[in-house]
């Protein structure tokens, strides 16, 4: 009789434990269905936002074959305004390889005079305004002998949206009192010293020209504030943001770049995989001199085979 008993005791604890694992196994399956949903209702949220502001376009873009391991996007700041040509103060070339997780970033300046095939000599970011994206990495291919796969072209408006939702307590930086002076090319006032700035505050930051550094100074900080956004999105309270971020970087953003290399490159940086940002300013100094032409006022008439090899040797040195 006693044996009976224990039996049945131990099969009612075997029960109970069953039961147990299933009530932990059902709310463990709501509880991902309830944030899947909401990570859902994030994304489509901030895309929707996205596109009513800033409508997509198309671009023609005949990049370089694709390659599996490694590519070269070129980034572009729009500055479009009313019918006038859509401009750029932002030239870079994002690349990325795979297996060394080795991000790096080469600004090109934008009064870099160079050949734009079919228009003569101008500056290079002339070559966005004649011809878009594509005719810029003609210009690029042509002078520096660097293929790129894809573009990513991102509009002021989406900028700061995007900051915003990395870093809703603002970026660290330091505004010195030539930007505090430079309020009205700005648009907006801001205060002298190291502090946390919000996404409208960092885009004047990362604009600011109008020292005795000018577009040097400029490309330096633009350097300085992906390097410390990259940073961000890897902290932790960025992941839960994911959704929301991927949403307005699909709506802001007019980029060829394929789903599935955007999702591996996140994946890399929010888990921390990849190693630090290495960057590159061309040209380089003591290869260029100030000139005026005519017809395009002044450039940065440069060392083009120096700069070239520069740039080659520095994207391919894994």
């Amino acid at each position: 009789m006693t044996e009976t008993n224990d039996k049945r005791l131990e099969y009612r604890r075997k029960r109970r434990k069953r039961k147990k694992r299933r009530r932990f196994l059902v709310i463990f399956l709501l509880l991902i269905i309830a944030i899947g949903g909401y990570s859902v209702y994030q994304w489509y949220q901030a895309k929707s936002t996205a596109e009513e502001k800033q409508p997509k376009e198309e671009y023609e873009f005949h990049g370089a074959e694709e390659t599996a391991d490694n590519f070269n996007v070129l980034m572009l700041g729009d500055d479009s305004r009313g019918d006038e040509p859509a401009r750029t103060d932002t030239i870079m070339i994002a690349h990325y390889d795979s297996s060394s997780k080795r991000p790096k970033i080469v600004s090109i300046m934008r009064d870099t005079y160079v050949e734009i095939p079919g228009h003569g000599y101008n500056k290079i970011n002339a070559a966005y305004a004649i011809g878009g994206p594509d005719l810029l990495r003609e210009t690029i291919s042509h002078n520096f002998g660097v293929d790129l796969h894809y573009y990513a072209i991102v509009g002021f408006e989406g900028f700061v949206d995007v900051v915003n939702t990395i870093a809703p307590d603002g970026i660290e930086a330091t505004v010195t009192p030539e930007m505090v002076q430079d309020e009205k090319a700005l648009g907006i006032q801001l205060e002298e010293g190291t502090q946390k700035l919000n996404g409208k505050e960092l885009l004047a930051y990362a604009r600011f020209r109008h020292d005795d550094k000018s577009d040097f100074g400029r490309v330096q900080r633009q350097q300085e504030v992906i390097k410390k956004l990259t940073d961000k999105v890897k902290s932790v309270s960025t992941v839960t943001k994911l959704p929301e971020l991927v949403g307005f970087a699909q709506g802001y953003v007019d980029t060829n770049v394929r789903t599935g290399l955007i999702t591996s490159m996140a994946k890399d940086v929010v888990l921390g995989n990849t190693k630090e940002f290495e960057t590159l300013r061309i040209p380089e100094d003591g290869s260029y001199e100030d000139v005026r032409y005519e017809g395009v006022g002044l450039a940065l008439s440069i060392d083009v085979e120096h700069n070239a090899a520069l740039m080659q040797d520095f994207l391919h040195d894994e």
